[in-house]
């Protein structure tokens, strides 16, 4: 079983990290989650939970705006071979979360580091960053240094590339 939303809290504040977070009714599409949201500044992220067909998972974080091309991403993310979506399974074993609350705090919980985390530069590009704490009930707002930081001390260092393929060169 993964952390709960007041350990992540915990956890959170034990490393001297301020965050935001509003609770409200459960979103599970970037859709969703733009009519309920009002006002939140900063980046809204994506996130899609992916695999090779070497079983290597990685979390990738866009913004909510980004298109990402799944024919190609591989080459860029260091994947052995094309990837597809991981198995909801393997998102609650690895990451404690369900579809639809899968965010990069998700990584608390991969102890075992059997997740690779991929981090969009130009979401990297904004000083607030949105995202759901655990649960897709709640959205937290991270600093940009304060998410790095994080990442970090869950034994992840993020890959910082351009994923986007909207955005241009």
């Amino acid at each position: 079983m993964g952390k709960s939303v007041d350990e992540l809290m915990q956890y959170l504040g034990d490393m001297g990290i301020e965050v935001s977070t509003i609770r409200h009714a459960a979103v599970f599409t970037v859709a969703e989650a733009q009519n309920l949201r009002g006002q939140l500044s900063g980046a809204h992220t994506k996130n899609l939970f992916l695999k090779d067909k070497k079983d290597n998972y990685f979390l990738v974080t866009v913004d909510e705006d980004a298109e990402v091309d799944l024919k190609t991403i591989h080459s860029k993310i260091g994947a052995a071979s094309r990837v597809s979506f991981g198995k909801s399974e393997k998102l609650l074993e690895y990451l404690g979360l369900t579809p639809g609350a899968v965010s990069v705090f998700g990584l608390i919980n991969d102890t075992q580091h059997q997740v690779s985390v991929v981090l969009d530069e130009k979401l990297m590009q904004h000083d607030i960053i949105n995202a759901h704490p655990l649960t897709n009930e709640a959205t937290t707002s991270i600093r940009r240094e304060d998410l790095l930081t994080f990442l970090k001390m869950t034994g992840h260092e993020p890959l910082i590339l351009k994923i986007d393929v909207a955005t241009p060169n």
